[in-house]
């Protein structure tokens, strides 16, 4: 197996939604080259179809530390911050694919699951959170054997906290997360 490569690039992954953009090259009707489109997330049903030429690739997998994500909750125009965190957790592990990109440099997205439940009123889907025991398999393993990370993380595992920052506002800073609570 070649060597895999590092990724290290600084980013504040998990403190705001744009910071997970991975451009995707598009060709229109006549196979024209369209401008690169930024895409946020691949979503886990995706990876044999679109995201099949990054995920089966070991080398094309990464770990996406983070220490909460943010959700954007309420009616337009009006919608608030919501940060998710990991209870037991100062920083965890998001599942995620990179590449090298000539035009953007190294670029990454997080791979998104469907939401546990009782998390679904604030989103329908959420990161695929990996425990430190199975970092091994998302980098290394087969495709077919990363099925088994296609599920919800725990919701009582999931802390929640809602501000009173607009979404459209920013809000790029986490509140300061206990830990245990």
């Amino acid at each position: 197996m070649p060597a895999r490569q590092s990724f290290t690039r600084a980013s504040p992954v998990g403190w705001y939604a744009s910071s997970t953009e991975s451009p995707v090259h598009l060709r229109g009707k006549s196979g024209q080259p369209l401008k690169p489109k930024p895409v946020n997330n691949a979503r886990f049903d995706k990876l044999n179809g679109f995201w099949k030429q990054w995920a089966m690739k070991p080398a094309n997998r990464c770990l996406i530390p983070a220490s909460a994500y943010a959700e954007a909750v309420g009616p337009a125009g009006a919608m608030m911050t919501t940060w998710l965190s990991v209870r037991d957790q100062p920083l965890f592990a998001w599942a995620g694919l990179w590449r090298d990109s000539e035009e953007w440099g190294a670029c990454y997205t997080g791979v998104m699951t469907n939401n546990a439940p009782e998390l679904a009123s604030i989103h329908d889907r959420s990161p695929v959170i990996l425990e430190k025991a199975d970092w091994d398999t998302w980098l290394n393993a087969p495709l077919d054997e990363l099925r088994q990370f296609d599920r919800p993380y725990p919701a009582d595992r999931i802390r929640v906290t809602e501000t009173s920052v607009l979404w459209k506002a920013g809000g790029s800073q986490p509140p300061a997360l206990p830990i245990n609570s």
